[in-house]
């Protein structure tokens, strides 16, 4: 069950809100009395989860590359 509460008391109460999402948890915050966000526990099984564990693998498994020096023009050169 997903207790509503409001921007206002998220914000200040948000490491609280952090420990009950901790035990399972969901909250909606409402904005003027409008749903604007949801804080819940991610689920391990969440498809991006398994994206971004992907991801990280790839990125540890490939060598770092030196590409030297660079000055701020070469750098957002058009």
């Amino acid at each position: 069950m997903e207790k509503s509460v409001s921007a206002a008391d998220a914000n200040r109460s948000f490491s609280r809100l952090l420990q009950g999402v901790r035990r399972g948890k969901s909250y909606i915050v409402t904005s003027h009395g409008k749903p604007v966000a949801r804080i819940s526990p991610i689920d391990s099984n969440d498809e991006r989860s398994a994206a971004r564990e992907a991801l990280f693998k790839r990125l540890d498994e490939q060598p770092v590359q030196d590409i030297g020096k660079w000055t701020r023009d070469e750098l957002y050169e058009d």
